[in-house]
């Protein structure tokens, strides 16, 4: 049975009750949501999130009866500050994020995710719309893919790579794009844990599906719909991801964002969160990655909603 990453840790802090309301802005297979629902169930509710109908339709099915308690929204997080109190979630008690990609994606090959399939060069998540990772990949010029390259993935070969695609349209699939890499990045396979192609497969999602943006549009949304005392985890599985999550609660939870050097407060800023563990990440433990591998690279963080006194 599939198990979500950091399972226990998130459901522990985040403390489902029956008759409250939670929402799990990446529905994925389900597991976090399984996990609100029996927590909160006969009387409360759940609303997820997916950009995927396929996830949404697979996930009803698998929670079988549970299902008729959870509310689904075809959109991606970077809604949910409209979406959420449109279907009557406008005030919750605690809010799920597992960012990135989820397992099924990652295993269903003609998605176009993996090296590990030939497949069209895809790569979204809501395959209904967007561009592709071969629109990127054929239309883009060598600078955008470089900046791609580098922004979203930390590869230090991205202007050679860059240049090195650019020279070799079209592309079309996922395996001539992972052989392209290979053949043309410093270091063979033998010497390297990761394949040559994994930061330029992570950069190109990242890019078709807007990850960051989305993130950066849906996580402070997200914030305002807790209730006093909410609580919310976040999981992420990259840098950039994780940096964003950490500076952003550090901001939310601060009395003053006026600048350092600045001897008298103007901003009239509140602080909106509480930080536990003062805001350092929880990893997965080794018995954790030892079972799921993909799971060595998660980091979650924590963070409860400020109640006022009135």
């Amino acid at each position: 049975m599939h198990v979500s990453v950091l399972y226990n840790e998130v459901l522990d802090w985040v403390d489902p009750q029956p008759g409250r309301t939670y929402i799990d802005a990446t529905l994925g297979y389900g597991g976090h949501t399984q996990g609100l629902l029996a927590g909160c169930l006969p009387d409360g509710c759940v609303l997820s999130f997916d950009q995927d109908a396929t996830a949404i339709a697979q996930a009803r099915e698998r929670l079988g009866a549970a299902a008729h308690h959870l509310t689904t929204a075809h959109s991606t997080f970077a809604n949910i500050g409209i979406v959420a109190p449109s279907l009557g979630f406008g005030q919750v008690d605690g809010i799920v994020f597992d960012l990135g990609l989820s397992s099924m994606q990652l295993d269903t090959g003609e998605r176009g995710f993996s090296f590990r399939f030939d497949a069209p060069l895809d790569m979204r998540m809501d395959q209904s719309q967007g561009r592709t990772a071969a629109d990127l990949v054929n239309t883009l010029s060598e600078a955008d893919l470089r900046e791609i390259f580098w922004r979203y993935g930390d590869e230090q070969q991205g202007r050679k790579l860059a240049k090195v695609i650019v020279d070799s349209r079209p592309i079309d699939t996922t395996l001539a794009l992972a052989d392209l890499i290979a053949n043309n990045k410093p270091g063979s396979r033998h010497r390297q844990k990761t394949h040559p192609a994994t930061k330029v497969f992570q950069a190109l999602r990242i890019a078709v599906n807007d990850e960051l943006g989305a993130l950066e549009a849906g996580l402070p949304a997200a914030i305002q719909l807790l209730k006093p005392g909410g609580r919310i985890a976040v999981i992420s599985f990259h840098s950039l991801e994780d940096r964003f999550v950490k500076n952003l609660f550090r901001d939310f939870a601060r009395d003053c964002i006026c600048p350092q050097q600045q001897v008298v407060c103007t901003c009239d800023w509140e602080q909106v969160l509480h930080l536990p563990r003062r805001n350092q990440a929880i990893k997965p433990s080794a018995e954790e990655i030892a079972g799921n591998p993909r799971s060595r690279s998660a980091r979650l963080r924590i963070a409860e909603k400020v109640a006022r006194s009135t």
